[in-house]
Formats: C-alpha cells, structure tokens, sequence
C-alpha cells in the first residue's frame, strides 16, 4: 500500500483492518481540487469552485438511515421512522464487504474535529474514495493544526464508498443505499449514495445522541450569530423557507455557524467548520454572502453551466431543486473565530405561517417554548410540492426530527432547564401571511420582520406591554419600533373576525393532533403549553 500526506504516527488503517492500493492522507485543498479534477469528478466554474454531481441522489435518504440496536442503545434510541433498527450482525457483515470492496482502491483518508468547543469535540476519521468528498469533509469539519495531526487518534470513523452497494435481501437494507450508525464501535458505514450530506448528517445525528445523552449538552439544529460589541448571543430555529439563513446572516453581527450547535453551561459552540447552503436561484442581491462564498475552494453540487460557459446557470434545476454550495466557514467576512459564543440572550423560532393566524412575534413562556420546539411547526404553499393546493401544516420534531436518536422531549427539557437557568427569552417569529391565508393575504414584510428582532435583541420589547393570544396563549407586544401596531395583532389585519377565529382554532386542532405521538413522555408544563381551541369554532 502506498500512503501520501500528512498522517498520524499513532495509527492507521490497518487498525480497521483495511488494505487498500493507496490512501492520500489529510490533503490540502489544492491537492483535493487537482485530485478531483484528474478523476474527472467535476469541473472548474469561472470563480475556482469546483462543481460536482452526487449521482441517483441529490439528497439525504432518510428511510435508509440505521441505528445499530445493542446494549448500548436499545433504551436509550427512539426507535421508530426516524431511527430505524439494524443488527450488530449486519453492520458486521456491511463493514466486511466494504473492506473487501476497498482492497484494490485508492482512497482519501481525512482527520477532523466536530465541535469548536475542546471539551465537547468529536476527533473524526474520514475515508473516502472520492477526492471531491474528502474535500466537502475539509470545508465542513474544523481542521486541526498541522502538528495536531501527527498525534491525531480518531474517537468515530466515517467509512463512506458510494460506489459499493448493498444487497437488501442478505444485508438487512430497505435499498442497495445505507448509512448505518454504530454508537458502540463508533463508526458510520455510507454506500450506495453520493449525495455528500449523509456524512454532515451522519455526525450530527451521532452528536445529537451523546452530547444530551451522556454530557447534558443540549445539541440543536440552528443558525446562530451574535452582537459585534455586546457579544450577545442569538440563536434561529426553523425549517425551509422559514428565512433562517437570511435573518441569521445579519451584516451587523457576527456568524457563529449556520446549522449545527450546542449549548453547554457556558458557552454556545458551532459543531461545524463551514457552511452546507442551497444555491437555487441565487443573486448577489440576495444573498450576498453566500455568493461571494463561491470562489476557489468550495464545492457546487448539482448545478449547470451556462451555454458555452463556465458560469454557473444557479436557476438551473434539471438535476434537482436541492441544488448546494459547501464552503469553509472563513470564506464568511463576518464569521467569528473560534466559533463560540456566550449563553444565549434571545432564542427565535421562525415559521412561515400560510394559515396568516400566528402573530408576526409572540414571546413564549418556558411551556410554551417546549411544546412548539417539540412540534416545530412551519407550512407548505400551492406549487412547492406537486399535489399541494392549499395550505398545509408541517411539524418537525425540535426542527431537525431526522437527525434525533432520543425522543424529543429529551431535548425540549433540556431547552427548559436552560431558558429558566439563564432567564433566556424564547420567541416565536411568523416570516408568513398576514390579514388572511395563502392567496388572500400577503406575506409579512421582511423589514418588519427584522424590526422585530432587532427590538427583541436590543432590549427594547422587554420594557412595552403585551397581550395574550386567546387561542396560542402566548404574549404578543403591543408596540415595537419601525412596525405599524395593526400588523403586531394578526386578526386586526383580518377584514372577517369569524374567519379569522375559523382559521386559528382550525389550526390549533393540527398543532393538538400532531403532538398526541408525544403526550406519552411530555410533562404537565409542555402540555399546558399547547393552544387551546375554542370549542364554538368546531
């Protein structure tokens, strides 16, 4: 076996027992991009971002994601859709197949930390066979110093060979594509995909089940930025479509990370070293920072040239919708380095309302946070989704419900216990309609919508008065700066009360439905956090 680049003096890859013809260790990016290039994985744009395609799959494949079901883990996994079961005798057996696979091949071997806070990181060891992911895993993990490397010990392994794939009838796979976790040999087996993320959400998930589970760490599914003087801490939660990328990148604060975080009892941390975003229809305008993000070292996937060009067509959707763009966090201007921040002042939750009965702004009690962290609600409009006509409800456990190994209300104590420890206000923000639903209302004016938390980070709402929602119970200001009143009262903006309670009791009904699968393990304070629907609106 030959062996290239930077490795560790205390081990290699014969402790997994691989033999392969080559493995290129902890490569720069220029060597990552040549590498890439000369194996014609992808093609130079016009600003040195390499682009590449991930195969069948531009996207995650959540019903083929496993947990390995032991003694480690047979208590503690909420097992069910989302975490599905595999034997330790078929992990075995997928782990021998793909050393066997690898014999004869080169791959790409790279060490990593997930987590900027010492204490709470994961020390990562990466092999793949494609150079262009070994460099998505050096944009997307933090990057240890060079002297670092020599002594590197990896405490969880990534095995990821999209090109080998399993036999679902002997493997115990749904399909020919896996990833399977093993919390107790600490590994990540991923084959059959080429979709890059499964990697990125690979660790996440892995983090989500030890940083609560064994260190009282609460690990999140958010964005998170903070002040550049007051170094105030604030973080956003939200599904797609929310605005989370947009309100968290604020041009006057500091970007901690954009997805993955945990709060410990001193600090919130970044898991990650770079950024995962999506890149359909993309202008400077927009999104000005992710555009100047694309340049030499970054990694566009699924996306097209323009005709006779190496100009990136970003409206371009023949491949998929789920177009992205992968880039180390330092390509941000305003990135903070390391990527910590203080304890949180203000948490948002952002939903994108169709329904146009959540007001622009409420502030949530320590109940009433836990319950729509476990609901995670947001809503899909017409034409987003072929069969979509009008609006419908989306709920995703504590916003990431795919990448939850414990049951939900885990993580929602866990948010409780720390709102309370450190008197953090929770906000619940609608970046949707206002003065009726989809197709007869309109969309809440973004500058209003950063009004509103601008007022919340500052200080300002602390000191107006506020009213209850009659249905939601939460706390809506009665005044904010730079916001008319009338929009801060959803039904004032309504020209039909009876309509309007309609609407809002109707969806409260969804919000009380949806959460029935947890009742089981919520306590007495998540439940009294739940609307409550006015019983003349059935």
């Amino acid at each position: 076996m030959q062996e290239f680049g930077l490795k560790s003096k205390k081990s290699d890859l014969s402790t997994l027992g691989l033999t392969v013809k080559e493995a290129h260790w902890n490569l720069s990016q220029a060597q990552l991009i040549e590498e890439a290039v000369q194996n014609q994985e992808g093609h130079l744009t016009d600003t040195g971002a390499l682009m590449c395609d991930t195969g069948v799959f531009t996207g995650r494949s959540p019903k083929d994601r496993f947990i390995v079901k032991d003694e480690k883990t047979q208590e503690s996994v909420w097992w069910g859709d989302i975490n599905i079961p595999l034997s330790t005798e078929k992990f075995d057996q997928l782990y021998t197949k793909m050393v066997d696979f690898l014999a004869d091949k080169k791959v790409y071997v790279r060490d990593a930390y997930a987590g900027a806070d010492k204490t709470h990181r994961l020390r990562i060891r990466v092999i793949n066979t494609l150079a262009w992911h070994n460099l998505f895993c050096f944009n997307m993990f933090l990057r240890p110093e060079k002297y670092k490397l020599e002594s590197f010990d990896p405490n969880f392994t990534i095995l990821c060979v999209p090109e080998f794939e399993a036999d679902p009838e002997v493997d115990g796979t749904r399909q020919k594509n896996f990833a399977a976790v093993n919390f107790s040999k600490r590994m990540i087996l991923i084959g059959g995909t080429g979709y890059s993320g499964e990697m990125k959400k690979g660790i996440f998930s892995v983090l989500n089940y030890i940083l609560p589970h064994e260190e009282n760490v609460l690990s999140m599914h958010c964005s998170a930025n903070m002040g550049i003087e007051e170094r105030d801490t604030a973080i956003f939660f939200g599904l797609s479509g929310t605005g989370k990328t947009t309100l968290s990148a604020d041009p006057n604060r500091l970007l901690i990370g954009d997805d993955e975080h945990g709060w410990t009892e001193k600090n919130v941390f970044n898991f990650e070293g770079g950024c995962y975003a999506k890149v359909i229809d993309l202008s400077e305008e927009k999104e000005p920072d992710i555009w100047n993000a694309i340049k030499y070292g970054a990694i566009l996937e699924n996306t097209r040239f323009k005709d006779e060009s190496r100009e990136v067509d970003f409206e371009n959707c023949e491949v998929t919708e789920n177009t992205r763009v992968s880039y180390p966090i330092y390509h941000i201007r305003n990135a903070v380095d390391p990527s910590i921040g203080g304890i949180p002042k203000n948490i948002f939750f952002l939903t994108c309302d169709a329904f146009g009965v959540i007001p622009p702004i409420q502030r949530l009690s320590k109940g009433q946070a836990m319950y729509h962290f476990i609901s995670g609600y947001t809503s899909k409009v017409a034409g987003t989704e072929a069969g979509v006509t009008e609006p419908q409800p989306v709920f995703s456990a504590c916003f990431g419900s795919p990448f939850l190994p414990l049951h939900p209300t885990k993580y929602a104590e866990l948010l409780g216990q720390k709102m309370e420890q450190h008197e953090t206000n929770v906000w619940l923000i609608n970046t949707g309609w206002t003065g009726g639903p989809y197709g007869v209302g309109k969309r809440i004016s973004l500058k209003y919508t950063r009004a509103m938390i601008s007022a919340a980070l500052s200080g300002v709402l602390n000191n107006v008065g506020y009213r209850t929602h009659s249905i939601f119970g939460a706390e809506m200001p009665l005044t904010c700066p730079n916001v008319p009143n009338e929009i801060l009262s959803p039904r004032e903006t309504w020209k039909n009360d009876d309509a309007f309670y309609k609407k809002a009791n109707d969806l409260a009904r969804k919000f009380n439905a949806n959460f029935t699968k947890f009742e089981e393990f919520a306590n007495e304070e998540i439940m009294a956090g739940q609307p409550k629907p006015n019983l003349n609106y059935e």
